[in-house]
């Protein structure tokens, strides 16, 4: 039946601390659909959000099938169109989507968006992550739950196969949408699915394998990192209306480069709700002013990070907080 189905490709552990109010992204295509009428058979509130990116001249008769989907299903329906992307799509596109979901939560009183992302998704991101120079923190994947700003993102799919999710809709004879984008080998994630993963299995390689073995092993040594982190302990507080993070500085200067990479992350999850993280760059330009001796400060994309006494600190803003109320003074 379709709740032993639920019961048997939904993550139980993750839907328990899900609320029976969500919502699904809804492109169409097989993964998201599987997932909404699995959250539905499992007893779950579901909404249908669609995002019309309008990268084809189809979309639009596109989401105006998926609403009649959606009526037939008898799940409330929305649609956002948004304006076509005229450089770096992929980036674009994300943060559009997010502006979307964060109107449709509002107009619509639902905060928790459920995404079908399955396995080899998972994999195809790590890979993508590692080519992007990413750390341990950007190895570990996509996450199954993920709070940003004021909206919760599940992923109760993670573990489970494209295939699963296919054979699933092809035994209850339900269609699904396949989205002319995913073919376009431009954009990044399907030039490693199309291209470098296929050549990786010409090699003898299995790419979803190696990746998810890498993800699983990314998890394990960011807890280690976590442990060690802990130790040092990030103090945060507000100087008006300007937020601040401070470590001391000694005991920062003194961990390995994985710990203290660890740390500044931590720091401005901590000042931003946003999902802000430093880059590559970033960190090599904090590595080399902290050898240096840590004089002056580091303005570093709408943050500030400086030294402070005995304290390495980071506030909002481009200039060092000390220099503002010195100014101020």
């Amino acid at each position: 039946s379709d709740v032993l189905m639920s019961d048997a490709l939904l993550d139980k552990a993750l839907l328990a601390n899900m609320p029976r109010q969500v919502a699904v992204a809804w492109s169409g295509g097989a993964d998201s659909t599987a997932l909404a009428l699995l959250l539905h058979a499992a007893g779950f509130e579901v909404q249908l959000w669609h995002v019309n990116h309008g990268w084809s001249e189809q979309a639009t008769r596109i989401a105006d099938k998926l609403a009649q989907q959606a009526r037939a299903w008898g799940m409330p329906f929305a649609c956002m169109r948004l304006d076509k992307p005229k450089k770096n799509r992929e980036a674009q596109a994300r943060a559009g989507r997010y502006r979307a979901f964060e109107y449709l939560a509002k107009e619509r009183g639902c905060s928790h968006i459920v995404l079908g992302h399955h396995l080899q998704d998972q994999a195809e991101t790590v890979c993508m992550r590692l080519l992007q120079g990413a750390g341990v923190a950007g190895c570990r994947g996509m996450r199954a739950c993920r709070r940003q700003g004021g909206l919760s993102f599940w992923r109760p799919l993670l573990h489970v196969s494209k295939d699963a999710l296919k054979t699933y809709l092809v035994e209850r004879q339900v269609d699904w949408h396949e989205d002319q984008s995913n073919g376009d080998t431009s954009l990044w994630r399907n030039h490693i699915r199309l291209a470098l993963f296929p050549a990786m299995r010409r090699h003898g390689v299995d790419p979803y394998a190696l990746f998810l073995r890498w993800q699983a092993q990314a998890v394990r040594v960011h807890g280690l990192l976590a442990q060690q982190a802990a130790e040092v302990g990030v103090r945060r507080w507000h100087e008006g209306e300007v937020a601040v993070c401070a470590i001391p500085w000694q005991a920062w200067l003194e961990r390995d480069l994985p710990v203290r990479v660890y740390i500044l992350q931590a720091m401005i999850e901590m000042l931003f709700a946003d999902g802000r993280v430093f880059g590559r760059r970033h960190i090599e330009a904090i590595e080399a002013w902290a050898k240096q001796g840590g004089h002056g400060w580091l303005n570093l994309s709408g943050c500030c990070l400086y030294r402070n006494e005995q304290d390495l600190q980071l506030c909002q803003g481009k200039e060092s907080l000390r220099h503002r109320m010195k100014c101020e003074g």
